[in-house]
This record gives structure tokens, C-alpha cells and sequence, in this order.
């Protein structure tokens, strides 16, 4: 009966959680004050570990919840329960957009949806490099122009870039050598 309960509760959170992984916080503090099967502190400790493995957050912490309340069996089923509804609409839409594939209106909307998709890929990446690159609270407190930037994180991020340009080594290496700095400088 929990494996049921786990797919439907998290079939419900992917079904009405629109706009990414985090949409999907509402939803599991509902499932924690509904079901008990686990507490606000371990949603916490789900978003720390959603956001420090790969994959898509949403998935993670479904995973995550999966197991806390009903092991392996658990996070497998909460899994599926989350991206059953995606699965089951991107199919529909790939169903009707094979009919309508030389439709100019669908061609339009495509070439309409083109721009904006790099517009919020370049609002989410200058959101990112705010928050990794300046230091707003600082700056603020201080008045100093140099207190404004986080050197250490500006001088990662220029190494990083320019070693990825430069050497044809994996992103996977990177990754595990921004960690390593971080931990080892604190940034």
C-alpha cells in the first residue's frame, strides 16, 4: 500500500509542479504535514543532497523521499510517481506534433520559442554568476568597490573557462576539481 501512496502522492507533485525541481518544495512539505513520512528538516537535508548529485533536482528529491520512507523499492516508486506525468504529456505532444510538424503556425511557435529559451537561459546564468561572483551584503556594508567582488570565486571561474577552452579534458574533471578547490579554499 506505501508503494501505491508514493506513486500517486509524487505523480501529483509532478504532475502540478511547473517550473522546475524547486516547484516541487510545496508540494513534499503538503506530502510531510499530510503523511508524516518524513519531517521539514529532512526536506532540507533532501534540496543539500538534490543539489549536490547530478541529475535533475525534482528527480533526486523524489528519489530521496522514496527512500527515506520505503527504501531501494521506495525511492524507485516515488521515482517513477514523479516523471510518469512528463513522460506521459511529452508523449502526447510528440503524437500531435508529428501531425502537425509542417503546420506553419507550429513552426512559428518553434522559431518564437527559440529566443526566448536563450533569454532564460541568460537570466538564469546571470543570476548564478550574482550570486557566485559578487558580494552585494559586503559592498553594501563597506562602501569598497573591492569588497564587491568574490576574487577567489572571479579567479576559479577565469581558470576554469579558459582550462576548458584550452584542454579537451571531460567537464567530469573539472567538476571534481572546482570541488576540491572549494573545499580546500573555502569558496
Amino acid at each position: 500500500m506505501i508503494f501505491l501512496q508514493l506513486i500517486l502522492q509524487f505523480f501529483k507533485t509532478g504532475l502540478f509542479s511547473v517550473g522546475g525541481g524547486l516547484a516541487t518544495l510545496p508540494f513534499l512539505y503538503e506530502m510531510s504535514d499530510l503523511t508524516g513520512w518524513f519531517s521539514h528538516a529532512d526536506i532540507a537535508d533532501m534540496i543539500a543532497v538534490s543539489e549536490s548529485t547530478p541529475g535533475a533536482i525534482g528527480i533526486n528529491m523524489a528519489t530521496y523521499a522514496g527512500f527515506k520512507t520505503a527504501g531501494v523499492a521506495g525511492g524507485i516508486m516515488a521515482t517513477i510517481g514523479l516523471a510518469a506525468p512528463s513522460v506521459i504529456i511529452i508523449l502526447i505532444i510528440a503524437k500531435f506534433l508529428e501531425k502537425f510538424r509542417k503546420n506553419r503556425l507550429v513552426e512559428g511557435a518553434f522559431y518564437g520559442l527559440r529566443p526566448a529559451s536563450i533569454a532564460m537561459i541568460t537570466v538564469a546564468g546571470v543570476n548564478v554568476a550574482k550570486v557566485a561572483l559578487v558580494d552585494l551584503p559586503a559592498f553594501a556594508a563597506t562602501g569598497s568597490f573591492s569588497a564587491l567582488f568574490l576574487w577567489k570565486n572571479i579567479i576559479l571561474g577565469v581558470l576554469l573557462f579558459i582550462g576548458t577552452r584550452k584542454l579537451k579534458w571531460s567537464p567530469i574533471i573539472f567538476i571534481i576539481i572546482s570541488a576540491a578547490v572549494g573545499i580546500i579554499f573555502q569558496l
